[in-house]
């Protein structure tokens, strides 16, 4: 099958979110409507359809402030597999990012890993997917930090915390997440109400997604985590930078698994985001 010339290639917007959905339940991923409606509101998605109508590929480009944009949601059909599509909505999505003057950044897989070093993109870190059943313990917070219920006051917060540490910037993700599921949003603060890390969710397909989760250190990030995974239903799914050996061992004193991994990585350098010491679990590689 040839490639498919960029003609071809139109926009989806948020009212496709159902219509594409199909293509990340073909994959078993865990995306629900809810993500995709977020992500197509916030980002640009490119697609592919069929004479009929129906959406047979995917891609999305999430900007995280004028200087990093997120790739992800590369979404092929069976059918159309190993015909160039892919390769041609990824590289659309890159012409993208460099119109707009910024870095690149994505999550890859194992074997997508190769096309992007090909392409110049560069390793960051290493990234382990864990998969919980359920929460066995809550951890305490350390001495002169409080854990509680976010509020709708603590908006304004999370993304002046979130910046400087995440290297993103993401307030429009952060509040969506927030208000999207209230009961997964964990606060740590001091006694005089700065803010020392926070925990966010949403629900999914399969299974509950904590993340992201961001802390002055690992000891604060694994009470958030606790309290957030206490406070909901399993199963839960969790990607945790390999730096982050505590919150490993907990997960798997819980009896979590971590059956594949991704490589973050960038096609230029993004200020912070190759430093993963307070990023202690990721929104997920479709948000980066």
């Amino acid at each position: 099958m040839a490639n498919i010339e960029s003609n071809e290639i139109e926009a989806i917007g948020p009212e496709e979110a159902e219509a594409v959905w199909p293509l990340s339940i073909e994959a078993g991923w865990n995306q629900n409507v809810a993500d995709w409606r977020f992500m197509l509101g916030a980002g640009r998605g490119f697609g592919l359809k069929n004479a009929a109508g129906t959406w047979e590929a995917s891609s999305l480009v999430l900007p995280l402030g004028q200087q990093l944009a997120w790739i992800s949601m590369v979404l092929v059909t069976k059918s159309r597999r190993s015909g160039g599509v892919g390769t041609s909505l990824l590289k659309r999505c890159l012409d993208e990012v460099m119109a707009n003057g910024a870095v690149a950044g994505l999550d890859a897989t194992e074997q997508g890993r190769p096309i992007y070093l090909k392409l110049g993109f560069h390793d960051l870190y290493e990234i382990a997917r864990w998969h919980l059943e359920a929460a066995k313990e809550v951890i305490p917070s350390p001495a002169g930090i409080a854990v509680r219920p976010f509020t709708i006051a603590d908006l304004p917060k999370l993304a002046t915390y979130d910046r400087p540490l995440s290297g993103m910037e993401r307030p429009t993700l952060l509040a969506h997440l927030a208000l999207r599921q209230p009961g997964l949003a964990w606060i740590a603060e001091t006694p005089s109400g700065k803010l020392s890390g926070f925990a966010l969710g949403r629900e999914g397909r399969n299974a509950t997604s904590i993340g992201p989760v961001v802390a002055d250190n690992e000891a604060v990030a694994l009470a958030l985590i606790s309290r957030a995974t206490a406070a909901a239903r399993g199963p839960f799914i969790m990607d945790v930078p390999e730096a982050h050996g505590a919150i490993r061992r907990w997960l798997e004193a819980g009896g979590a698994v971590s059956p594949r991994g991704y490589m973050r990585m960038t096609l230029g350098t993004a200020k912070k985001l190759d430093d993963p010491g307070h990023v202690f679990a990721l929104a997920g590689p479709e948000l980066g």
